[in-house]
């Protein structure tokens, strides 16, 4: 009886393991939102799952899904209004024909964007600035430059509860104020930038002295839709903050802001591009993430999420620094395997039923948001970015992504891990 109650739980494991592969390996090159949805629908039609029991795992990722979709579509307006290429050229210009210097001054960007617009936004607003500024630029290979989109989009989203939507998973209803956030996170997260930054910089420092950067980069005037364009994400930025204080999701929030943004542009522009705007917006990341909602919604019915908080319980009731370390670097290894939407959900609610101390959710939090650093699936923000960069023509393999996070993540996590700790 014992073999035939667990092999349902074994055969949904192995969907889920085979499913989170495909995203990562993406066989025959196919998006990774077929290998979510394949998973998904596989656990439906072979009665692992109810099929009302996986659309409750779809509704779960709503506010994911409007979040999303907001970003989107500024971003597009704004790549469309001319915005990013205005950007670019002030970029260029105060670069003053130094790679380094530009270098410096797109972290710093990519740091600001992040802490008051979340790892997403960075991932689907700053990329394609980036990508326009070295374009503008000229230079040669804009790999180095694009990196730091996708590494300070994971760096910085535990400096604020709003820069990144996991932090609000991870301790629900137990927020932190904000001085007392601050006072927890403040020097962790000046430890994990600071650590990505000169890491970062190390491992393509010899790539940026073979490159030249361009100085002849004329001065445009900004379009009036443009600066529209520009408005609707600062004035988004100030929506996602009064939210947060206020306790509110982010999703409708940020969906309302996107949506009145490019309702204005194109009412100024009476009409013209609406199809294009529609046509371009990534709209496969969607399935992708309601796949990975349905796999966890499947993952917790088997009785894993019991066995997590049980296990974490009693260790952070033993020893509760050690768990404090050692639930940091699982979660953030974890959080490559299956991606860190999944295994943020499944921590946050471990954490939740677990009661642990205050710097233990501390440290998982602090893995769920930079163990992703590690490759380039283990966040939905890298996942954002490598859908950008593709659209640029540019592209990163996994391995070569994973070489370089292992250089890169490690050290950052430790620093911030011990950071947490010495608080």
């Amino acid at each position: 009886m014992a073999a035939l109650t667990l092999s349902p739980n074994l055969a949904t494991w192995a969907i889920a393991a085979l499913a989170t592969l495909g995203v990562i390996v993406r066989p025959f090159s196919w998006p990774e939102a077929i290998w979510a949805v394949a998973g998904a629908l596989a656990l439906v039609l072979l009665g692992l799952m109810p099929a009302g029991t996986a659309w409750e795992g779809v509704l779960k990722g709503t506010d994911v899904y409007l979040f999303l979709v907001g970003m989107m579509l500024m971003s597009e307006v704004a790549r469309k209004e001319g915005l990013f290429d205005w950007l670019a050229g002030i970029a260029v210009r105060t670069a003053k024909g130094s790679a380094t210097r530009l270098f410096t001054l797109v972290y710093l960007v990519g740091t600001v964007v992040t802490v008051f617009l979340s790892n997403d936004a960075c991932a689907v607003v700053l990329t394609p600035a980036v990508y326009a500024a070295t374009r503008a630029a000229k230079v040669e290979n804009p790999l180095p430059y694009l990196f730091i989109c996708a590494f300070i989009a994971n760096a910085a989203s535990f400096v604020l509860p709003i820069s990144n939507p996991a932090n609000l998973v991870v301790f629900a209803e137990h927020m932190p104020p904000l001085t007392r956030w601050l006072a927890l996170f403040g020097l962790p997260s000046l430890l994990a930038i600071g650590t990505t930054y000169l890491v970062l910089r190390l491992t393509q420092n010899g790539t940026l002295k073979q490159q030249s950067v361009a100085t002849d980069v004329e001065a445009t005037a900004l379009s009036r839709t443009g600066i529209v364009a520009g408005l609707g994400i600062v004035a988004t930025g100030a929506v996602l903050i009064g939210a947060s204080a206020l306790g509110r999701d982010l999703g409708l929030p940020t969906f309302v802001a996107g949506l009145a943004t490019t309702l204005i542009v194109l009412a100024l522009r009476r009409g013209s591009g609406a199809v294009e705007v529609v046509k371009d917006v990534s709209w496969s990341v969607l399935p992708l993430v309601a796949g990975l909602f349905v796999l966890v919604e499947a993952l917790e019915k088997t009785g894993v999420l019991a066995m997590i908080a049980d296990a974490l319980k009693q260790a952070a009731t033993a020893a509760p620094t050690e768990t404090a370390w050692g639930a940091g670097a699982l979660i953030a290894i974890a959080c490559n395997l299956v991606n860190n939407l999944p295994a943020g959900l499944i921590a946050g609610a471990a954490v939740q039923a677990a009661h642990v101390p205050e710097k233990v959710a501390g440290a998982v939090l602090i893995g769920v948001d930079l163990g992703p650093n590690l490759s380039v699936t283990g966040s939905l923000a890298t996942i954002l970015w490598l859908t950008a960069i593709r659209r640029e023509g540019q592209d990163v393999s996994f391995w070569s992504f994973l070489k370089l996070g292992l250089v890169v993540m490690p050290p950052a996590l430790a620093l911030a891990l011990a950071g947490l700790l010495l608080v």
